[in-house]
């Protein structure tokens, strides 16, 4: 078997609040391979988005190991983090929140482009016209600003921009959980033909198990910061084991496929 991309081990965070200790992520290893994608599901409060945002680094854990590209993840510091994060980005669930919504387009697209210097600032123009090509948006659209664009078309820059560094994971946080059916079908083919051609790997944190089941490989449930199961997620939505996978998968009136699923 190869070398997964993502290996997490024994991932602990805990947050002191008024006196009482609360536990976001006890005990957390999970791995990921080139090209698959991984979901965390669960209820509110689970855990998922702050293990995302521990793997990434923008919080840092209590204890644990994250190894990424073979490397410890956690060790890094200065330009050497720097350089491993250009293959490590996030979607959020909603640019205008993640993003400047008074920047236009093309800032947006142009920062990691600068920051990372991935090209010359004479060919940024035509880079961020390759990427809003990519992912299916007119270049027209790059002096319009964030905030006059539809969700939709915002989280297709969004897209965009994470792409822009040539990332191996994008951390997908509730990505497409604030967009209509259509809109959200259209999103998720957008991310599995960018899995297909660049071999992205996806983290994929969502509280939709219908989704969840048509986009993911494999799954992760949380409960209290705590794995209470984890497998095939085909397999484990269809037959839940632990108490929290039952109740998630009853909640769910009807799982349906909301995109074309995986042979």
């Amino acid at each position: 078997m190869s070398e997964p991309l993502l290996a997490v081990s024994g991932l602990t965070k805990r947050f002191h609040r008024s006196g009482t200790i609360v536990t976001a992520a006890e005990d957390i290893s999970l791995s990921i391979s080139p090209a698959e994608t991984l979901a965390l599901a669960g209820p509110s409060g689970s855990g998922k988005s702050t293990i995302a945002r521990l793997i990434l680094r923008l919080i840092e854990p209590d204890a644990g190991r994250v190894d990424f590209g073979g490397e410890n993840f956690l060790a890094l510091r200065g330009s050497a983090l720097r350089a491993r994060r250009a293959r490590l980005q996030m979607v959020f669930q909603d640019p205008l929140a993640a993003l400047n919504p008074r920047a236009t387009v093309a800032r947006v697209l142009d920062d990691p482009l600068r920051i990372h210097a991935l090209v010359s600032r004479s060919e940024r123009p035509s880079r961020i016209a390759a990427l809003l090509q990519r992912v299916g948006l007119s270049s027209d659209l790059a002096d319009r600003y964030l905030h006059e664009i539809s969700g939709g078309q915002r989280q297709r820059v969004a897209i965009a921009r994470a792409i822009a560094t040539k990332p191996s994971l994008i951390v997908l946080d509730e990505a497409v959980s604030a967009l209509d059916v259509s809109v959200r079908s259209q999103i998720l083919e957008l991310l599995l033909d960018l899995q297909r051609t660049e071999r992205i790997a996806y983290l994929f944190v969502s509280h939709d198990l219908g989704v969840v089941r048509a986009f993911a490989h494999r799954v992760v449930l949380l409960e209290g910061g705590r794995i209470t199961e984890q497998g095939d997620a085909r397999a484990v939505i269809d037959n839940p084991q632990s108490a929290i996978g039952k109740a998630l998968v009853a909640a769910v009136p009807r799982l349906t496929t909301t995109i074309q699923e995986r042979s």
